[in-house]
């Protein structure tokens, strides 16, 4: 998931009418722009700036070395002086990379008493940027558009948050997920076009059967297994029953050979997100657990029941969150605590919730499970810890792709909860449950999300602008009324943005 050879192109605009001296002062100004961004630590990849643009034949050029180039993610325009838009046609028309227009200029306060036409003819960004805004709308080129000074932490926020997601977009292109079996049969929501998610998104779906992964298994060593055994005991709360000696070690063992296998197969394949389901285990011993647990700790989507858009979702959220404090997380709304105060949702699933959520250090237990027909499953038990969360679910409506999104506050269990073998969180839907409930039904929302403490739901909305996906967002703000005009409305949208 390291980001850091990857980079984002800084292209300045102006045009040969300037002369040499001023565009000299133009590559100048711009270089300073270019080095104070790339110093932000608010921006996860590198600013790299390009020559001064003053031709079309340039920038188309460099717009098809940045299609190209696989370690430029985005690009950054910014028009210094004044560059005259038709200039830009060419490659807007063939950029592929996502787009953030940067609406800035070089000083922040105005010399007064020194402003000449010289220095006017240098400062043109306030109309030359007009001047690309109006051809990239009329092209129906999308992009994110940041209005302030260059050096200001909300600008470089901004930015920051736009390369989170097209390092997203740039993970979705290339992004491999593994099946194993297909999903949880008569199961309508995580069905979809494995097809048309290729050609929106990039990223390709393909099927395994469990009997591949069950061979894994089978030729593990037992070196292996017991350097993994060490490491579950050193890193977890190992319960008795499972620890060397315990009734049930062979379990935690079993375990581990799952473990080892699945991260094999995956990196052989060069998968980087993958789901299972309990209807299809084959010779498995048990349902991956802890297996699924630790592989997303490590950064791998995962979905549960065959649900490949869940996988896809939750490798994206955790690669556009690294280094930012929080987890991401497969999950499942489970049950509701309608007798709170304030109703909230208790968030789980049978095994599968990734510990980069834990409040603290994770417990090793094992526990029944009523389904699958398998040995008891190994997993971590934990609660996720109070703070600000987003939960977002992807689905396809046969026509197009929607994003639902919910911002959520995780909330303390208002009690312990002794009995309940799985990893948790505790949320009060935004504005309300009443409300979010009713919004995320009518948006036909998925039961499987991926879970963010790390994400700020800017970062989904700048995702949804690169893919061209559609997104529903359901915050403080969020009233049932518009909502339903909000749907209807994308509807027609959607259905006649799709014959253009």
């Amino acid at each position: 998931m390291d980001p850091d050879h990857l980079e984002v192109w800084f292209l300045t605009g102006s045009q040969a009418l300037y002369g040499p001296e001023t565009l000299g002062q133009v590559e100048k100004q711009a270089e300073r722009v270019v080095s104070g961004l790339a110093a932000s630590p608010a921006i996860p990849a590198g600013i790299v700036a390009k020559p001064v643009l003053t031709t079309p034949d340039a920038i188309r050029r460099v717009c098809l070395e940045a299609n190209s180039d696989p370690n430029c993610v985005g690009v950054v325009a910014w028009m210094h002086t004044f560059s005259p838009a038709k200039m830009w046609i060419g490659g807007l028309r063939i950029l592929q990379k996502p787009l953030l227009h940067l609406h800035t200029q070089h000083n922040a306060a105005l010399p007064w008493a020194e402003i000449d036409m010289d220095f006017m003819n240098l400062n043109q960004s306030a109309h030359g940027d007009r001047e690309f805004g109006y051809i990239a709308t009329r092209l129906r080129h999308r992009r994110k558009t940041v209005v302030g000074h260059w050096e200001d932490a909300e600008v470089h926020r901004r930015i920051g948050v736009w390369a989170r997601a097209a390092l997203g977009w740039h993970e979705a292109q290339r992004l491999r997920i593994v099946r194993f079996g297909d999903n949880m049969r008569e199961v309508a929501v995580t069905e979809g076009d494995k097809t048309e998610a290729q050609i929106r998104l990039g990223v390709a779906v393909n099927g395994h059967g469990v009997g591949e992964l069950a061979a894994g298994v089978a030729a593990v060593d037992e070196a292996s297994v017991d350097a993994l055994v060490e490491e579950y005991q050193d890193v977890y709360d190992v319960v008795p029953d499972l620890a060397g000696g315990g009734s049930r070690h062979e379990s935690l063992r079993d375990a581990a050979r799952i473990e080892v296998a699945l991260r094999r197969f995956l990196d052989d394949q060069g998968a980087m997100a993958f789901t299972d389901t309990f209807e299809d285990l084959g010779a498995l011993e048990q349902l991956p657990g802890i297996a699924v647990q630790r592989l997303m700790a490590d950064g791998y989507g995962f979905g549960a029941e065959g649900d490949w858009k869940s996988a896809l979702l939750v490798r994206v959220m955790k690669v556009m969150s690294r280094g930012l404090d929080g987890g991401t997380s497969f999950m499942e709304d489970y049950t509701y605590n309608l007798g709170a105060e304030s109703p909230q949702i208790l968030g789980a699933h049978m095994l599968e919730v990734c510990p980069s959520i834990a409040a603290g250090r994770p417990s090793c237990e094992i526990h029944p499970l009523a389904i699958g027909g398998r040995q008891d499953p190994v997993r971590l038990v934990f609660t996720a810890p109070p703070g600000p969360a987003v939960v977002v679910g992807l689905m396809d409506l046969g026509t197009r792709l929607r994003l639902v999104a919910n911002e959520v506050d995780v909330v303390e269990p208002e009690e312990e909860l002794p009995n309940l073998p799985v990893a948790r969180a505790v949320w009060e839907p935004r504005p309300d449950l009443a409300t979010a409930a009713e919004a995320w039904l009518l948006a036909g929302g998925p039961h499987h999300s991926s879970f963010s403490q790390a994400l700020p739901l800017e970062a989904l909305d700048d995702l949804a602008e690169i893919a061209g996906l559609e997104l529903l967002a359901i915050g403080r703000d969020t009233r049932t009324r518009d909502f339903r005009n909000e749907l209807r409305w994308n509807q027609a949208y959607y259905h006649l943005a799709g014959a253009l």
